[in-house]
């Protein structure tokens, strides 16, 4: 691929989905767009591109962005934010909340593996939320990976990366060579469509957010952004979790690290609202 067409795609990426590529990431454009193009019934990468150029086609843009976008993920996925959510994040909620109700927002579930994860838990702790009205939103830029998060299908492959093989046998089901996951989890999940560079819809109130490994695709600017548009629809004393190569520091004020807790993050009570803080986040009923 010639610096031109890199440069094309780079701005393509960054306007639409805030992922910023290095000339050193041109093998995943090629290796990722090689697909798009054979879809569109193009010979090459070049082709693509130069039609493309001229006719802007949004169908064939979303097709690129979903292309790279699509993240890698498995259940369980670095156990540490897991066992936190399970030792330290509900039992807080637990005593702390006499309303006995949770909201959690997974902000790039890709396949579906982190919300369903959460989803094993919470039934697991079933003598002490069973009773509780528990809403996990699950939320990504692809259309195509929600679509796939939805079924809850999972190949052998998928379900041997991070599952306990208890939770397989309890909370899945074989359906020829791969595994559904039953009604009872799914249920606990809603997937929506959201562009976290886009304006958000209306959102009533998150107690626990998951956004990881997400601010690592962003620039300076765009990190700071989401990540005090999520301080913002964020309950007081809400916990966020971010990836193991991801913080705050340098960036935001509105987040600090939960004290000897790696990427388990609490709201800063000490900084200030910020004056551009988007006003149509109001609590929908």
């Amino acid at each position: 691929m010639d610096l031109q067409d890199f440069e094309y795609y780079r701005e393509v990426l960054a306007s639409r989905s805030g992922l910023v590529i290095g000339p050193d990431k041109t093998y995943l454009l090629d290796s990722r767009l090689s697909p798009v193009a054979k879809k569109w019934g193009y010979s090459d990468i070049i082709s693509m591109t130069k039609d493309l150029r001229q006719s802007n086609d949004e169908k064939l843009l979303i097709d690129i962005v979903e292309a790279m976008t699509t993240n890698e993920t498995s259940f369980f996925r670095d156990i540490k934010p897991f066992q936190l959510m399970e030792n330290i994040v509900l039992p807080y909620f637990q005593n702390e909340r006499s309303k006995k109700s949770l909201r959690i927002w997974c902000s790039a579930c890709s396949s579906g593996q982190e919300p369903y994860s959460l989803a094993m838990i919470l039934s697991e702790m079933a003598d002490v939320f069973g009773n509780w009205n528990i809403e996990i939103y699950a939320t990504d830029i692809s259309h195509q990976i929600l679509n796939q998060a939805k079924k809850g299908i999972f190949t052998q492959f998928e379900v041997q990366r991070g599952l306990p093989v208890n939770y397989l046998m309890k909370y899945f089901e074989k359906v020829e060579e791969k595994w559904k996951i039953k009604d009872e989890i799914q249920k606990k999940v809603k997937f929506e469509y959201l562009n976290l560079l886009k304006p958000w819809p209306a959102m009533n109130t998150f107690d626990i957010v998951f956004c990881r490994n997400v601010l690592i695709y962003f620039n300076e600017e765009t990190k700071k952004s989401v990540l005090e548009r999520i301080a913002d629809v964020m309950a007081d004393d809400g916990y966020l979790f971010l990836g193991g190569a991801e913080t705050v520091l340098g960036i935001t004020e509105k987040f600090k690290l939960k004290e000897g807790q790696r990427g388990l993050y609490i709201k800063n009570s000490q900084a200030t609202k910020s004056l551009d803080t988007p006003q149509n986040f109001v609590n929908r009923g």
